[in-house]
């Protein structure tokens, strides 16, 4: 009894520092909030355009900016206090859904204000991806970091669970994005008072001076962690190929043969299974065999991948998405783990600004990829054949690089 009651005390340790408690409500609420405005966004331009290319170049729009700041956006998450840019980036999308909600009101035919406003969006994502991913490890010890991020991971999920079925049912109910991009409002505005809240335990770091050696050190220090290049290059090219989250308004609308309320489902269901992965991990860590169980469930995001694009019947899509969810959160946590444990903290704003860009270019331009491939093949053929590819990468990976093989424990990962 008193061993089960440790292990489940051991599960939470993560929640016994209030600041870590008070950053992952207002990563709830601003997740939960962009989510459904993500649902709205998409039923929205596919409803004016009736093009899946359309819905690829809204992944596009949302990681250009990215590409263009993610050197800047690191070095600010290095150089300035993390809480507080947190806060103006949480602003930043309450705007952004204010936007949205104008647009909403004139009712245009034409999805370029959209475009705009999510260009906008993916500006904000790019200083907001680093300076968040960096705070954890200043907000609990480092002894603590694999359940922090286990957990972290958890409450994403959560979010998005919630975030797209209630966006979808918003939607379906009020006849239109409007009531959706203001409940989104509503949530930026929590996410913003939760985080003035979070103080850092770390010590203020030196300002670093804005050189191209500072601005570049990021880049240099994952070419020389051939384990950090190894598993977020994985993840690049594996999502990039295997993304199907973009062509769920057609596979709801044309395959599926559901409304609003069925993309909502669909777009929850990756993150069932991921944040059920993410408690899983949280309550029973690694103990060994790290590195070879990351590949063998990036293998099964591919595989199931593929499951889903065959798939005919809402019920087994849904049970598709929830494994690809589930064998994606093995990575993260893995890949998420292996960076923050091998970074020392000075430069983590800057590392984690080149994963997230790599991270970035795995979701938005897997989006692009996949409405780019429907538009020539259909939206199954292009599901399959991106499954296929993850394979044929997983492969191709754990063959070049050996090291993520072998890694076992994150107790022998060394800044």
């Amino acid at each position: 009894m008193d061993d089960s009651g440790n292990s489940s005390r051991a599960g939470r340790v993560a929640f016994t520092y209030p600041d870590f408690v008070f950053y992952q409500l207002a990563r709830f609420f601003i997740i939960a909030g962009l989510e459904m405005q993500s649902v709205a966004v998409g039923w929205q331009i596919y409803e004016i355009t009736r093009r899946p290319l359309d819905l690829g170049l809204v992944g596009l729009a949302q990681f250009s900016p990215g590409i263009l700041l993610f050197l800047v956006s690191g070095h600010a998450a290095d150089r300035f206090p993390r809480n507080k840019l947190l806060v103006v980036c949480y602003v930043g999308f309450g705007v952004c859904s204010g936007l949205l909600l104008f647009t909403a009101f004139h009712q245009s035919r034409t999805v370029l204000p959209i475009y705009v406003v999510v260009v906008l969006l993916g500006v904000v994502r790019a200083f907001n991806s680093p300076v968040s991913r960096a705070m954890v490890p200043q907000i609990v010890p480092e002894e603590h970091l694999q359940n922090a991020i286990a957990w972290n991971s958890s409450v994403n999920q959560a979010a998005t669970i919630m975030g797209p079925s209630l966006g979808g049912l918003i939607y379906a109910v009020a006849k239109g994005p409007a009531a959706v991009y203001a409940t989104a409002i509503l949530a930026a505005a929590g996410a913003v008072f939760l985080m003035t809240q979070v103080k850092l335990r770390s010590k203020p770091r030196p300002r670093e001076p804005m050189t191209l050696k500072s601005v570049l050190a990021g880049l240099h220090y994952i070419a020389e962690k051939k384990i950090i290049l190894g598993s977020i290059s994985l993840d690049l090219f594996a999502v990039l190929l295997g993304g199907a989250v973009a062509l769920l308004p057609v596979f709801a609308s044309e395959v599926l043969r559901t409304g609003p309320w069925g993309l909502g489902l669909l777009r929850a269901s990756p993150a069932i299974g991921a944040g059920s992965m993410a408690l899983l991990l949280a309550h029973r860590p690694f103990r060994r065999r790290a590195g070879v169980t990351m590949l063998w469930c990036v293998a099964g995001f591919g595989a199931f991948t593929i499951l889903f694009g065959i798939s005919r019947s809402l019920v087994l899509s849904m049970v598709a998405l929830i494994l690809v969810g589930s064998m994606d959160m093995v990575s993260v946590v893995v890949r998420s783990t292996l960076v923050q444990l091998a970074t020392p903290d000075e430069m983590r704003g800057r590392v984690s600004a080149v994963e997230m860009m790599f991270i970035g270019a795995s979701n938005e331009i897997g989006q692009f990829e996949s409405g780019l491939t429907a538009q020539w093949f259909g939206a199954v053929p292009a599901v399959i054949l991106g499954g296929i590819g993850t394979l044929l990468v997983t492969g191709l990976w754990a063959w070049n690089f050996p090291e993520l093989r072998r890694v076992e424990k994150f107790s022998s990962i060394k800044s």
